[in-house]
């Protein structure tokens, strides 16, 4: 693994580009870095390989020039290539044999001389050429050679994640499970180990390099032509805006998703492009709201939002209305306030300094203080509180925090913000009622945006939707999926993608509840939910049901089992498998059976 030099980069764009126009895509690594090693190996060997060429040519050119004696006892030299073919064999080799003739004493002298100032020569090429493998920079040139030689053989399309912490594992363990391919770049060699170790599907490369460097991110495959979207999910705003700049500036029509907690950042951020900012604290503060008035929808999108396989979360219940106090006010805790203070509640903030407010809340009672100081704490008066949140930055004293506000009032509704990803399993024994996990946040956002737009859609509507429908609509997947989400996928209703159903659609003949019939068994369903229908673009339907008229380039989001997406597949390719459904009767799906029986469509059933 290596930090991409700076070298020999390419110029992204030649000349320059017509507006409104796609700019020409540089070269994954130049030639001054795929010449690297090469180029190294002959700097750091060149004098060994010197030295064993003069210990060579002086051997052979002494062997020649050494009198010495033929068969008939006649002095006779060796000639060049005689010399040359002995030393071949004796100084490679040390081997032994007196060729074409017997040595004489001198000769065998001279010989004895050469094998042991080869030996050092040999020695001293050897010891350099190890040293050359145990260097740096070496190891790094062939890394970046690997990992460019990976890149540019991609051919089909991929996402370009900057920062692979627990936010970037989370979602290329989910990519991975959807068979989407993505690379990875990190300032930090672990990482890059941990994802060569980690069991993913895919051979995902990964460099060690610096997202803030325009050149590693072309590495990465930034100006690749299957590069479809960039993820920049580092921990410094100040690198993932370099990166959404970077990206907006080489490939303005790439999607670019980034995140950061500073609304200064996010402001710089929407100056490039139309990037996707998303900022943890607002998303959780969204949740919190959703999680309020309507547990089970808070629930649902909780639970389809973790991908594929994710258990069912728990569904909590909502404080009563009343006080809540607040333990910490930077950046999450202003953020939280206000959420809370935004549905009519009244609010206690603990905060170690003064706060400079410009325009104060009234319903925002401030206490200053050391939130650990048992006095501080009783000044919040929690017997009176509903809820207790614990939003510092600092995962023990969150953790302290809970423990101590739950012995003054066991009633209390307890959420805490988790900062560090080891400290998981103590937040888990803790079991608080609400945890805000800044990473998980950003992730489950991401994944519901890329993984098909029909999720992040869906998402987006449900929080206009009753808790009965929402507590509904997750029973009807528990009874199709179990507790383990099932697939999520999303079907096109047009000629590509469902070419058998082209003349049901034009006639208006197909219902939703006919197309999820089981296609050998039209009295069985299958088991499949329909979660959302998109129809032109605009008019979007939440859980569909089986009545609706289904019209030709409408798309469907659907949750089930493996086994009825393949059924599903079956429908929308075999022609006769859409008559079999709507009406029941079954006919021949080949041109040969068709004749034999002389079945003839119908214009209309």
């Amino acid at each position: 693994m290596t930090r991409a030099p700076g070298t020999g980069r390419r110029p992204a764009v030649e000349g320059p580009a017509p507006p409104g126009h796609r700019r020409l895509p540089a070269g994954v690594v130049s030639t001054v870095q795929a010449s690297a090693p090469i180029f190294l190996v002959l700097r750091r060997m060149r004098a060994p390989l010197i030295t064993l060429i003069l210990i060579f040519a002086i051997s052979v050119l002494g062997l020649s020039l050494i009198p010495g004696m033929d068969s008939d006892g006649q002095p006779a030299r060796m000639s060049i290539f005689h010399a040359f073919y002995v030393m071949s064999y004796t100084a490679t080799t040390i081997g032994f044999g007196e060729l074409p003739d017997p040595f004489t004493d001198a000769q065998r002298l001279w010989v004895t001389g050469t094998i042991y100032l080869s030996v050092i020569g040999w020695a001293y090429a050897i010891s350099a050429l190890l040293s050359l493998l145990q260097d740096r920079a070496f190891r790094a040139a062939l890394a970046l050679q690997h990992f460019s030689r990976k890149v540019s053989r991609l051919r089909e399309p991929f996402l370009l994640i900057a920062g692979y912490g627990q936010t970037g594992e989370l979602l290329g363990r989910s990519f991975d499970e959807l068979g989407r391919r993505f690379t990875v770049i990190d300032l930090r060699e672990a990482r890059i180990d941990a994802l060569e170790l980690d069991t993913l599907r895919a051979d995902v490369p990964g460099l060690v390099g610096d997202a803030r460097n325009p050149h590693d991110l072309q590495v990465a495959g930034l100006t690749h032509p299957c590069c479809e979207g960039v993820l920049a999910l580092t921990d410094d705003d100040e690198a993932n805006l370099a990166v959404a700049m970077t990206a907006a500036l080489l490939r303005p029509e790439l999607t670019v998703v980034t995140r950061t907690t500073s609304p200064v950042v996010a402001e710089r951020m929407s100056s490039f492009g139309s990037p996707t900012v998303i900022n943890p604290f607002d998303r959780f503060g969204d949740h919190l709201r959703l999680a309020l008035h309507s547990p089970a929808a808070y629930q649902l999108m909780t639970w389809l939002e973790s991908g594929p396989g994710a258990e069912l979360p728990e569904r909590s219940s909502a404080p009563a209305p009343g006080r809540w106090v607040v333990c910490g006010y930077g950046r999450f805790g202003r953020h939280f306030a206000a959420d809370l203070r935004s549905e009519g509640l009244e609010v206690t903030v603990v905060e170690p300094k003064p706060v400079r407010d410009p325009d104060p809340d009234p319903g925002l009672h401030l206490v200053v203080g050391d939130e650990s100081d048992p006095e501080v704490m009783a000044s919040t008066d929690l017997g009176t509180a509903v809820a207790f949140v614990a939003g510092t930055d600092n995962d023990t004293t969150n953790l302290s925090l809970v423990a101590a506000a739950r012995r003054v009032n066991p009633d209390l509704f307890v959420a805490a913000r988790q900062n560090a990803p080891t400290s998981a399993a103590l937040f888990v024994a803790m079991d608080v009622d609400a945890l805000l996990v800044p990473t998980e946040v950003i992730a489950h956002e991401i994944y519901a945006r890329l993984s098909t737009p029909l999720l992040w859609r869906f998402v987006r509507e449900l929080p206009g939707q009753d808790d009965a429908w929402a507590a509904e609509l997750t029973d009807r997947l528990i009874d199709t999926c179990g507790h383990h989400l099932g697939a999520l996928w999303k079907v096109r209703l047009n000629e590509h993608e469902a070419p058998s159903l082209g003349r049901w659609l034009e006639q208006g003949d197909l219902r939703l509840g006919d197309l999820l019939r089981n296609p050998d068994e039209r009295e069985h369903r299958l088991p499949v939910v329909p979660l959302l229908l998109l129809r032109d673009g605009e008019e979007c339907v939440l859980a569909p049901d089986e009545g609706t008229v289904l019209q030709a380039g409408d798309e469907l989001l659907l949750a089930g089992r493996p086994v009825a997406r393949r059924a599903l597949e079956k429908t929308l390719m075999v022609d006769a498998v859409p008559e079999y459904l709507v009406t029941g009767q079954r006919v021949p799906s080949g041109w040969f059976w068709r004749r034999i029986t002389r079945y003839e469509e119908s214009p209309r059933r």
